[in-house]
């Protein structure tokens, strides 16, 4: 799969994702009005819905259905959306700015910004459960799918690595130990569970859902490498958001730790390892290979 394919790729898992999230979040017009305005305004900022995509393309690796896949993807992205609209709060990164336009509490604030990251977390529960017993997924897969995406979001995941996060900044040491499990917590959690997901939705065995789940491993760290390294590289207008923030707030990254060209080599090195962790997958896992090096070649 070439660069031009893998954008095809890209934008067409992105409008498949987006017409599952538009069809269900419901629209201004209903009642409270302001929650879905709010709701909206975040979820349909333009992302790129990478997490999502790479469930949809694990389920395409390993011969599954992504028509059943899709609205456990996009409950992915609503997890994630509600992610970065409560990191933005003032109490998190006190952010301005997210996808070049102003982050939701500086428009709607702060008070109904954390309610849209309540509700965007529910209704991801409830779409996998609505969806996912319409469709043609079994009720046990679809509690695996809970467990592992209710797991990556929590305490044991995402939530456990911001606290992490939190606690380290300002700190005038870091080990590399603790700056992984703030990585593969925070970050890597999530796209580790998207790919696992992918998988267990396409009916991947034990052995195919271990070789993802290592792919994912890898893949979710050398995407947080990167991003730091765009922090600290990438240009403004690209990025959508104030760079420099990192060193700003004196947060611990992988460069600030390890240096700028280490850290280029190790997420060099851990795409390459992911990629050989799924070696023995066929053509249809070209996706999965092309996105772990779009992981560390985008520009924001």
């Amino acid at each position: 799969m070439d660069k031009e394919k893998l954008q095809t790729y890209l934008s067409e898992g992105k409008e498949a994702v987006d017409r599952v999230l538009k069809s269900y979040i419901p629209s201004v017009k209903c009642e409270p009005s302001l929650m879905y305005e709010a709701i909206r305004y975040s979820l349909f900022a333009g992302g790129k819905r990478l997490r999502p995509i790479l469930c949809l393309a694990a389920c395409d690796a390993v011969g599954g259905r992504r028509e059943a896949a899709l609205p456990f993807a996009a409950a992915i992205e609503m997890i994630h959306t509600y992610s970065l609209v409560h990191d933005d709060l003032p109490s998190m990164d006190n952010d301005a700015y997210r996808r070049g336009r102003l982050t939701n509490h500086k428009v709607f604030g702060e008070g109904i910004a954390i309610l849209v990251g309540d509700a965007l977390l529910t209704s991801a529960f409830t779409l996998i459960v609505e969806k996912g017993c319409l469709g043609s997924v079994s009720p046990k897969k679809v509690l695996a799918v809970m467990l592992e995406l209710g797991s990556s979001s929590g305490s044991a995941g995402l939530v456990g690595g911001q606290l992490a996060d939190l606690q380290s900044q300002g700190k005038k040491e870091m080990d590399m130990e603790k700056l992984l499990y703030i990585h593969q917590h925070k970050t890597g959690a999530l796209i580790r569970a998207s790919v696992r997901i992918g998988g267990m939705l396409g009916g991947a065995p034990q052995r195919r859902l271990a070789q993802l789940t290592r792919y994912g491993e890898k893949v979710g760290l050398a995407f947080q490498i990167a991003d730091d390294l765009l922090d600290l590289e990438g240009e403004e207008k690209e990025m959508g958001k104030s760079v420099g923030q990192d060193q700003a707030k004196e947060k611990w990254t992988y460069p600030r730790l390890a240096g700028r060209e280490q850290a280029k080599k190790e997420a060099r090195r851990l795409v390459d390892a992911a990629v050989e962790e799924i070696k023995t997958l066929g053509p249809e896992a070209d996706p999965l290979r092309q996105l772990a090096n779009y992981m560390i070649e985008r520009r924001k």
